[in-house]
């Protein structure tokens, strides 16, 4: 079916509009270097791109364009050019979020917060709807909303990106007990997924216990000893990409008449830099199995 714009441009007298009541974000951050280029471009180009604004009782509400709004208010404007359109709540909501996350303007954390606000909050729709809307996964979605269940410390990591959305996904399963006992060994050793999910075996395996009791102090050492694992593979693949690096450059400045041993040699060393990645992995493998208390 053929959509129709029925919109109106028009200019609106500022103090007749008002922030919408279903925002996506609850508040607007102090001002950003992006806010402050948009002010100074509005003030020596004018507003480029009219507001989006729907009538209510009273007035008009903001459905896409707060940032102008504001640039415009704070350049003491009493007029802003408009479009107007009829549009329920939910398409107004739905607006606001696609136009807040094309500009990835939210982070992970606020995303849920608006997620679960269309599905729970206002049961506008379930997961499956919402991803069809923004374009994203149901996978996506319900995994930010699964980000809301841990604890305000946890999310102001996931919030200033101390810790990816992936590795929090991790910790969503464990209690928060269990969360505030690895969370820094997680951030402070950059743990990938798998890492955590080895600790989080760890854990599973070691049942219930106290904080004074010697499984924790396991666990502790089973972190550090995945992240010296770590160190130690990624120098000894270091060394073999070196070692690789080598034995081209014999290959292209040696004739090959005189290389054939130093080839053999180096080839020996790549056979035994191979043998030592392994028994880096075996080595984590049987600690991680069989930690020995202290």
């Amino acid at each position: 079916m053929e959509f129709f714009d029925t919109s109106i441009v028009e200019q609106i007298e500022m103090k007749m509009i008002r922030p919408s009541q279903f925002a996506v974000r609850d508040k607007f951050q102090k001002m950003t270097n992006e806010d402050e280029t948009l002010h100074i471009s509005i003030r020596e180009h004018g507003l480029l791109q009219p507001i989006l604004i729907r009538p209510i009782s009273h007035g008009f509400e903001i459905v896409a364009g707060h940032r102008r709004f504001h640039a415009c208010r704070s350049l003491r404007w009493r007029f802003i050019p408009c479009k107007i359109r009829e549009m329920s709540d939910k398409q107004a909501y739905e607006i606001q979020l696609t136009e807040n996350m094309q500009r990835k303007a939210m982070d992970p954390v606020e995303e849920a917060e608006a997620f679960r606000r269309y599905v729970m909050d206002f049961g506008w729709g379930g997961v499956s709807e919402l991803a069809k809307k923004i374009g994203k996964s149901e996978e996506y979605v319900s995994h930010r909303i699964q980000l809301l269940k841990l604890p305000d410390d946890i999310k102001n990591q996931v919030i200033t990106s101390r810790l990816n959305v992936s590795q929090a996904m991790e910790l969503t399963t464990l209690s928060q007990e269990r969360q505030s006992e690895i969370i820094e060994q997680v951030i402070n050793g950059n743990l990938t997924v798998k890492q955590i999910r080895e600790v989080k075996s760890i854990l599973r395996e070691d049942g219930t216990f106290d904080h004074a009791s010697k499984p924790c102090r396991n666990i502790t050492k089973s972190i550090r000893l995945i992240r010296i694992s770590k160190k130690t593979s990624l120098a000894l693949r270091i060394t073999l990409a070196r070692l690789d690096n080598i034995i081209n450059e014999v290959h292209e400045s040696i004739e090959p008449d005189q290389r054939a041993e130093i080839i053999n040699f180096l080839m020996a060393q790549r056979l035994k830099i191979h043998a030592m990645i392994d028994d880096t992995i075996r080595f984590k493998i049987a600690s991680l199995k069989n930690p020995k208390t202290s």
